[in-house]
């Protein structure tokens, strides 16, 4: 293995506080340390992120994915910049607010953003409208604060990870907090789960389904594998019936006999084979 791959050094940095993790090439920064703030070269020009966790590009594959640099550690100047275009983000979010408000857009602002170097800003929004015309907001917009501006759309789940919150567990909101990818989760998971479907039960605040259904759905998966299927006949220690209900990690069917109900460890349950009917 050459010198230059196995010296290579990738770092994973975030530009949120929950926000997604970048990869960037760190082989040039031997003292770099994980929660250090760097400067970053990114498709939208230099940006500063902090510094989340570091990992060796050990294959000569893993070295030569033509990431962009870290540029380099970030100075006490580097971080009251940023304050000073964090402080001016808030302002122009408040008058985005109050023209979209003015031209009655049907939108949600979540988020107004200065490059490193304050050349060009962002707002983003989400809409349950896909078409929108907002040149007029992107104008007025421009016209106050000097620089380009770039509106874009982002979905349910991200709004929500900017906005925070609480989730009904009362606890904060998952992607406000760790979630750093979005997990695909769907209505099958809360029936594995035996969650109830009311939609009131099953959804964040996002509107969409929440996300904490995918974190036990493998396990779910596994222990359902040796269990029968609901509605199915059984024969148990307390005589034939039909399963109405399955608790999976408790490794239980629940069995309707003549006029009551039982909860049967899965290894005294016998799946009764359909009769012939020929």
């Amino acid at each position: 293995m050459s010198p230059s791959v196995s010296n290579a050094r990738i770092a994973c940095v975030r530009f949120h506080p929950t926000g997604k993790l970048y990869d960037f090439d760190a082989r040039d920064l031997s003292d770099l340390r994980c929660g250090d703030f760097v400067v970053v070269e990114t498709a939208r020009g230099r940006q500063l992120g902090q510094v989340v966790c570091l990992r060796s590009a050990t294959t000569k594959r893993g070295a030569a994915k033509g990431l962009k640099p870290v540029v380099r550690l970030a100075t006490g100047a580097d971080l009251i910049q940023r304050q000073h275009w964090r402080d001016l983000e808030q302002r122009a979010l408040t008058f985005a607010r109050q023209v979209s408000r003015r031209m009655e857009l049907p939108i949600k602002l979540a988020l107004a953003e200065y490059t490193f170097d304050g050349s060009h800003l962002t707002v983003l929004y989400t809409s349950e409208e896909k078409k929108l015309n907002l040149g007029s907001l992107k104008g007025e917009l421009q016209e106050e604060f000097g620089v380009p501006v770039e509106i874009r759309r982002i979905g349910p789940r991200d709004f929500a990870r900017l906005m925070g919150g609480y989730g009904a567990c009362g606890e904060p909101c998952c992607c406000a907090r760790f979630v750093s990818e979005f997990m695909p989760v769907s209505i099958k998971m809360a029936k594995l789960q035996g969650v109830s479907l009311n939609p009131a039960d099953i959804t964040g605040m996002c509107g969409r389904l929440r996300c904490c259904l995918a974190y036990e759905h493998e396990l779910y998966q596994e222990a359902c594998k040796v269990m029968p299927r609901r509605k199915k006949r059984v024969r148990t220690p307390y005589g034939e019936g039909k399963v109405i209900d399955l608790l999976p990690l408790k490794g239980v069917v629940v069995v309707q006999l003549e006029d009551y109900r039982v909860e049967v460890p899965v290894e005294e349950v016998e799946l009764i084979p359909p009769q012939s009917s020929g």
